[in-house]
């Protein structure tokens, strides 16, 4: 005689628990602190906040009348400067980058200084105006006397 076997949902997880294939941890479990640097009065950086956490990084915000030290301090090249500084998982993000975009940097891992989004364009996280066109722009990947493109973005699609 055939024995019939039916597996229930609870059965199911109770199984995979067991076998250590329990679902994988949040993102939110995964993703290191955000420390966002910010003048209190831009309501771009915290628009931009929002994007982030969105994507599941948690974010401290500290607030100061002045961010230029912090960029100095960090390395953060004159041409490449913005309206928020930003410390992730040992590196810098400057500006309006995409949270897709931190996080391929922290999978990559690579010996750089951090990543940068010059300016304020329009259609970049924290920059989204309605009925207007969003500009093209770059995301730029820095060190001591070196930049390069990381990634070209339209609004919030990568090109």
């Amino acid at each position: 005689m055939a024995n019939e076997f039916t597996l229930s949902r609870r059965g199911l997880l109770f199984g995979a628990a067991a076998f250590g294939l329990s679902r994988p941890a949040s993102a939110a479990e995964t993703l290191p602190k955000m420390i966002v640097t910010r003048d209190p009065n831009c309501g771009c950086c915290g628009n931009w906040v929002t994007h982030v956490k969105a994507a599941g990084f948690p974010v401290e915000v500290v607030e100061v009348a002045d961010v230029a030290p912090l960029k100095l301090r960090l390395g953060v090249p004159d041409a490449l400067a913005s309206c928020h500084t930003v410390e992730v998982g040992g590196y810098v993000v400057e500006g309006h980058v995409l949270a897709e975009a931190i996080k391929r940097l922290l999978a990559e891992r690579p010996k750089v200084t951090g990543l940068a989004v010059a300016g304020m364009p329009v259609g970049s996280p924290g920059m989204e105006v309605p009925g207007q066109a969003p500009d093209t722009y770059e995301v730029v990947v820095f060190s001591a006397g070196r930049q390069n493109v990381f990634a070209r973005y339209r609004g919030l699609q990568q090109i």
